[in-house]
């Protein structure tokens, strides 16, 4: 399993020395947007599980910093595997704006419409609704269908996510907060939908914020953020951070075709 890792995943750099760090004997891992690249989470599952295995004892966890499903094939897979995870280790999931779509997309048709034309219809058939009756159905109709295809687990498990997690000097959220505005008074909306007022803004936050959301080509690690979204739906590239101490390392799992680019790059 270790050297098929390899073959999957980037190189990961030798650990950072940073000002922030989390509290002594605690590690972390974050992971961005894994939007149904249910191959792709597998690979980082157990790239994440190597790598503190081969590192001294600590109090792990791990923070998914939310959009776990639509645009890529198999949100429901991703869904599962979250949960199967967290059933043996400390996984913590954050409510992206996917989540909080897909969610109201249940009891709302307006949200419903809407959550389609943005990576919604590849979660919807990632249940158990055929393709072809998909194409056929109403929006009500839909609606019932996947109220019966989408397990209670699941609503349950997403429902559950959290909209901010403060760990030593790392504040994790999926996009972003409001700058100026006190991390206890940040809104959810802000907390799962903000982006250039967020991401333009140099300002000192009190701690590093960790998020996903904004795709970069590669990780944006700026005095204030550090940006995890690779856009793992289309880029076929996957990225977590590691923290311990005042360190940082990052973790990244690779499909064909991105390491095929990788190679001519």
């Amino acid at each position: 399993m270790i050297k098929r890792l390899r073959s999957i995943l980037a190189p990961a750099p030798a650990a950072a020395t940073a000002t922030a760090s989390v509290p002594a004997g605690q590690r972390v891992y974050a992971i961005g947007d894994v939007h149904g690249r249910l191959d792709l989470f597998e690979q980082l599952i157990a790239a994440i599980d190597a790598d503190d295995a081969g590192r001294a004892p600590a109090e792990t966890s791990v923070v998914l910093l939310g959009d776990l499903v639509d645009r890529g094939p198999d949100s429901a897979g991703v869904v599962d595997a979250a949960i199967a995870w967290g059933a043996r280790r400390r996984v913590r999931l954050l409510a992206g704006n996917h989540e909080e779509m897909f969610l109201d997309s249940l009891d709302r048709t307006e949200v419903l419409r809407h959550f389609l034309r943005y990576g919604g219809k590849e979660t919807v058939l990632s249940y158990p609704i055929d393709r072809t009756h998909y194409r056929e159905l109403t929006l009500d109709e839909l609606q019932i269908r996947m109220r019966a295809a989408v397990p209670q687990a699941h609503i349950d498990y997403l429902r559950g996510a959290e909209d901010a997690i403060s760990i030593g000097d790392y504040l994790f959220v999926h996009a972003g907060i409001r700058p100026g505005v006190p991390i206890e008074d940040q809104k959810p909306a802000d907390l799962r939908w903000i982006r250039d007022s967020f991401i333009s803004d140099p300002r000192d936050h009190g701690c590093i914020v960790v998020h996903g959301h904004t795709i970069s080509d590669a990780v944006e690690e700026m005095p204030n953020r550090i940006g995890i979204d690779t856009g793992a739906f289309q880029s076929g590239r996957l990225t977590a951070l590691g923290l311990e101490d005042s360190q940082r390392w990052y973790l990244t799992a690779r499909d064909a075709i991105a390491r095929a680019d990788d190679v001519a790059a």
